[in-house]
């Protein structure tokens, strides 16, 4: 089966311009983790924005993506970090434990039933602080196809109740939620930023 990233990649970085939440989410493991500290970027695509920020602020960083196209821009732009490709689902031992995980719309990918069990397994990585940070886009989409780019793509989003009951299901508690509306061309959506610790 074809990485339909693969395709989207070379473009995603110009059609995802607005990224204030995204940001604004990275700086929590910024301001909550001591130095160096270790974060594993699920879904980190091209590196951009957030493998870039967390290592511009002194922590060390682990991404990965199912698109090996998407992680040659990632081990471009951000050649400290290391980076693995592999499904989300199932991470390799050499990910190891981390302080903290930034999932940046990668449950996006994945039916809503897997959701819980796919951030109960990355509750397992987790050591110290335990933080999760956590994006989605707004909405009541469970595995349905899309055309993204104009890439054919199934997609899943989720009301802000419904993503803080999977995330506490899960085995975390959710300190804050905040919702950001983003231009995307001509239209707007609403992104979901989470922040949870891992009980």
């Amino acid at each position: 089966m074809s990485e339909p990233f693969d395709e989207i990649a070379g473009r995603y970085d110009e059609a995802a311009t607005d990224r204030e939440g995204q940001l604004a989410a990275g700086r929590w493991p910024l301001d909550e983790l001591p130095r160096p500290g270790r974060v594993l970027d699920l879904g980190c695509g091209s590196g951009l924005p957030t493998a870039r920020q967390l290592t511009d602020g002194g922590i060390e960083v682990v991404g990965v993506d199912t698109s090996a196209r998407m992680l040659e821009l990632a081990r471009r732009n951000v050649p400290e970090a290391e980076f693995h490709q592999a499904d989300l689902r199932t991470l390799p031992d050499a990910v190891g434990t981390v302080d903290a995980v930034a999932a940046f719309f990668a449950l996006l990918m994945l039916p809503r039933a897997q959701w819980r069990d796919t951030l109960a397994a990355l509750r397992t990585r987790l050591q110290g602080p335990k933080l999760l940070v956590l994006g989605m886009v707004e909405g009541d989409l469970d595995d349905v196809p899309i055309e993204f780019l104009g890439v054919p793509v199934r997609v899943s989003a989720a009301s802000a109740a419904g993503l803080s009951e999977t995330v506490t299901a899960a085995g975390y508690s959710v300190r804050a939620l905040h919702r950001q509306e983003v231009a995307l061309g001509d239209t707007t959506e609403f992104q979901l930023f989470v922040y949870a610790t891992a009980d």
